[in-house]
């Protein structure tokens, strides 16, 4: 295809942000089908049309999720991205990778595919954005060989995510990196085989902070907490006060059931009506920390506003000690799965039903 001018993408590039435009650019000097992308889209702004069509039964042998079927309408036009599917990679917890990981993964969408990747989609997953249906299978198979699995797409479980937890946080309350490694090998079935209503998503925080924003965007959200004493550091909490820190007004003042004070000298906490906000301990992470006895609070039924509007998740266990195997909470899921496979209606998601019923 010959080059055309595409003033509205130049639009987006200017600024001091990145811009996806200019990374398509220099792989349609690679790729045809990245340089008949950018015409298209720039084709899109024009008449203000989407030309994508997005689904269809496109997907690798023995698994229902994981590949996301796209055409575009104008394929005589645009022969290149006729197909364009996109692969969705299981990353590993906390999104830790090696380079050498990295450059494989690399090598083989350079391969197999556009070379163009999101890293990382909302769910989490590593994002392979635009292959053919021929290369689908040859895709898979390299990346299994290199020991990655494709992640959750369609009625099914999606693939789990979690913050970076302990490996590199001190405020994390249990094993987030261990338990979403678990849980994802434990329901593999339940990942690649689609027999939901419809998705179902988990997100792991180590800590109230929630940095993985599980209570509004995973239908069961996982977040780290303590249900004893806040740990107190007194000669850390005057070096701070030395040190300039107005604790009165920028700790106690913000506290939100105001359970925290300060005498000038000592700082003392009513642990009982500590909502667990973490702002005390963020302003002072040497003075203060979380308990000693650490679990996880489960909460149920946060989604995005697609049917109806946007849900945040309510509490549904407290408390909960998270230790391997896990056995107590893979009871309360498969059962919590049992029920909404019963009485879900079809693209229903799990806090929907719960308003419903």
């Amino acid at each position: 295809m010959a080059e055309k001018a595409t003033p509205m993408l130049d639009e987006l590039e200017k600024g001091p942000w990145p811009s996806f435009v200019t990374q398509i650019k220099e792989m349609a000097e690679e790729k045809e089908e990245c340089k008949q992308l950018l015409h298209l889209l720039e084709r899109s702004y024009e008449e203000k049309i989407g030309h994508w069509k997005h689904g269809g039964i496109v997907g690798v042998m023995g698994y229902g999720g994981g590949v996301i079927g796209r055409y575009n309408d104008l394929q005589e036009e645009y022969p290149a991205i006729a197909h364009f599917h996109t692969l969705r990679v299981n990353m590993p917890s906390g999104w830790f990778y090696t380079s050498e990981a990295l450059r494989t993964i690399c090598d083989i969408w350079d391969k197999h595919g556009s070379g163009l990747t999101n890293m990382h989609g909302s769910t989490g997953d590593i994002i392979l954005l635009g292959t053919k249906t021929d290369e689908l299978e040859p895709c898979f198979a390299a990346l299994t060989e290199k020991g990655f699995d494709l992640g959750g797409s369609g009625s099914d479980l999606r693939t789990p995510s979690c913050c970076c937890g302990p490996a590199r946080c001190e405020w994390a309350c249990y094993d987030t990196l261990h338990i979403t490694d678990h849980l994802t090998q434990h329901f593999q079935d339940e990942l690649h085989r689609p027999a939901f209503p419809y998705k179902f998503k988990f997100k792991f925080a180590g800590c109230p902070n929630d940095c993985v924003a599980s209570i509004a965007r995973a239908d069961m959200s996982f977040i780290g907490t303590w249900r004893d004493e806040i740990q107190v550091n007194q000669e850390e909490a005057r070096i701070y006060a030395e040190n300039g820190m107005n604790i009165e007004r920028d700790v106690c003042g913000n506290c939100p059931t105001k359970c925290i004070e300060w005498d000038g000298s000592e700082i003392s906490i009513d642990d009982s009506n500590c909502v667990k906000c973490m702002h005390c301990i963020n302003a002072m992470p040497k003075a203060l920390k979380p308990g000693k006895d650490r679990g996880a609070t489960i909460l149920l039924g946060a989604k995005a506003p697609i049917v109806d509007g946007a849900l945040l998740s309510s509490v549904l266990v407290p408390f909960m000690k998270l230790e391997p195997p896990y056995e107590e909470l893979k009871d309360l899921i498969e059962r919590i799965w049992d029920f909404w496979g019963e009485h879900g209606k079809n693209r229903e998601r799990c806090g929907e039903l719960m308003q419903r019923v």
